[in-house]
């Protein structure tokens, strides 16, 4: 099997990101780890180092502030030395033999892949947003009033790996190659709608995009102490972003602009 470069944005993650890190230092199929340090309360940023320093393969990154998920990601990228690289989240707990079953899935994928997989909570259901429909307007806009109809994780789930048009940032692997050749993140978002881009970009470059359900980690949520509105915030400046990017021909354009600041209002409102 193919190296495996684990990495970790972390921004006032809160205490779950000991488990993330334990995990990964655990498991036979990651062969380094790289953790970007977004800016953390000095307790935790002083813990880091502490942990990182007398363990081979983990590699600690910091001192450049918060320049949000995407970018986090392509900055620890670039000191990868593995041919695949694992991305997940810093309050998210890598089930062993998650990492062989998605390197298996990929050997089925031609051209760039990415491969997601199943994302639970503590009570064993899967969370929202690892296997999900293309992202349009019509399916923000009424996923936003409370009506479901993009994300799939109250269908029946598979039992084997398929092609899925979206899958979640939270977790997933990817091959460096394919990173580099989709290079990597659009920076231009700072948090949320990031990895809907990147899966888009990969099956408009002729690859493809995968959910295999079994590979897992357990994702705690909510644990950042980083406020909700703010969140929300950079989802709704992220969505804008989306559908301003691959809005085509003058129609549809003119919808998107007349949309995305209802929308943007509503999210910021509410704070979803």
């Amino acid at each position: 099997m193919a190296r495996v470069s684990a990495i970790v944005v972390t921004y006032h993650t809160g205490p779950r990101l000991k488990e993330c890190l334990y995990a990964l230092n655990a498991d036979p199929d990651i062969s380094e780890t790289i953790i970007v340090d977004n800016g953390n309360p000095p307790e935790t940023s002083t813990w880091l180092a502490s942990f990182c320093g007398p363990r081979d393969g983990f590699h600690l990154i910091t001192g450049h502030g918060n320049i949000g998920f995407g970018a986090g990601i392509n900055l620890g990228a670039l000191s990868t030395t593995g041919e695949d690289i694992l991305v997940i989240n810093p309050d998210a707990v890598l089930r062993w033999g998650s990492v062989a079953s998605l390197q298996s899935a990929a050997a089925l994928c031609q051209g760039p892949w990415i491969i997601g997989g199943k994302i639970f909570d503590i009570d064993g259901s899967e969370t929202r947003g690892p296997r999900r429909r293309e992202l349009t307007l019509w399916r923000a806009a009424t996923s936003m009033l409370g009506w479901n109809t993009w994300t799939l994780e109250h269908t029946p789930p598979p039992e084997q790996a398929v092609e899925m048009p979206v899958i979640s940032g939270a977790f997933f692997l990817i091959s460096k190659e394919s990173f580099i050749q989709l290079e990597g993140f659009d920076e231009a978002y700072f948090l949320h709608v990031e990895d809907v881009d990147l899966c888009r970009r990969c099956r408009e470059a002729g690859g493809t995009v995968m959910y295999d359900p079994n590979a897992a980690a357990l994702h705690y949520g909510s644990t950042s102490d980083v406020p909700s509105r703010a969140v929300a915030n950079h989802k709704a400046d992220s969505l804008a972003l989306y559908f301003k990017k691959f809005s085509r021909g003058p129609l549809e354009k003119l919808i998107v602009g007349l949309a995305v600041p209802v929308m943007r209002f509503g999210m910021r409102l509410s704070g979803r």
